[in-house]
């Protein structure tokens, strides 16, 4: 759809150009989430839903992924109903979105799809904004099924994997290293340690982007993980501070890549570096 790159699902991708065509289609839904929610509120894409994180993709409880019947609830407050194709983008090159994305897909929803470069590309071609917000007819939305539980990791199962399976620490060097507890632009909050998990190597999330925030080639992308010995034939495990970089690795490893075992540990580095007697590397 206007994103090719030989990508191993390409239908996880769409162009904005594409959607400047499409983005009115009848079966079609578009939904903002972004680092910051209220980027939505200073322009958006015409037609397009604003999701905040915080509220609508994360358990207000317990540290956890929104629940079942929550994100369902928000899915049709959203106009989204069995049938709709839903069409996520925003600010950051798509951490959020591509959030948004696995939890779909951990929840077992499937017509989902990302704009490839998210806000920063449609920002760089000059297209335009909206701050009208559209009042979609709510519909009736039912997730099919279990949760992809072969999609998420969790600390124990990280923990058991150290040596064995491919951990990926997706944060920045300083992260990594355990000089920053957060990135440098964002609060430092969250974990008690630095460093990272025993054998993860680390490759941050943004090389695999270009300067216009779209994904590089499927080329380009098997080299750079390969050449940190993250390939197909492994099991991957993905993690960041909070899960949201992290899932978007997981995007460009199992959706671009097509690699057959990839994980997000969306607990992350806030979990892990804050239990007690996990091991840790400086």
């Amino acid at each position: 759809m206007g994103t090719n790159g030989n990508f191993a699902n390409p239908d996880a991708l769409v162009s904005t150009q594409w959607i400047v065509e499409h983005g009115k289609d009848p079966g079609l839904r578009l939904i903002e989430v972004d680092v910051d929610p209220s980027a939505y509120n200073g322009g958006h894409i015409e037609g397009a839903v604003g999701w905040d994180w915080r509220q609508d993709l994360q358990d207000q409880t317990v540290r956890d992924l929104a629940g079942k019947e929550a994100l369902e609830r928000k899915l049709g407050e959203s106009g989204v109903d069995s049938d709709t194709t839903v069409v996520l983008y925003g600010d950051n090159n798509n951490w959020f979105a591509a959030y948004a994305y696995w939890a779909l897909k951990y929840y077992g929803f499937d017509k989902v799809k990302l704009i490839n470069g998210g806000r920063v590309k449609w920002e760089k071609e000059g297209r335009p904004y909206t701050t009208d917000v559209p009042s979609h007819q709510p519909g009736q939305f039912k997730f099919s099924g279990q949760p992809r539980e072969e999609l998420r990791a969790y600390r124990n199962q990280v923990a058991d994997r150290i040596g064995k399976a491919g951990l990926v620490d997706v944060r920045s060097p300083g992260e990594y290293s355990g000089q920053l507890l957060a990135p440098e632009n964002l609060p430092q909050e969250g974990a008690q340690r630095g460093g990272h998990i025993p054998t993860a190597v680390n490759v941050p999330w943004a090389q695999a982007v270009q300067e216009d925030g779209s994904f590089k080639s499927a080329d380009d992308l098997t080299q750079l993980y390969g050449g940190k010995g993250i390939g197909p034939d492994r099991e991957v495990i993905a993690y960041c501070r909070i899960g949201e970089r992290s899932a978007h690795t997981w995007f460009v490893l199992k959706e671009l890549l097509g690699y057959p075992d990839v994980r997000n540990y969306d607990g992350s580095w806030t979990e892990w570096g804050s239990t007690i007697r996990v091991p840790i590397e400086k």
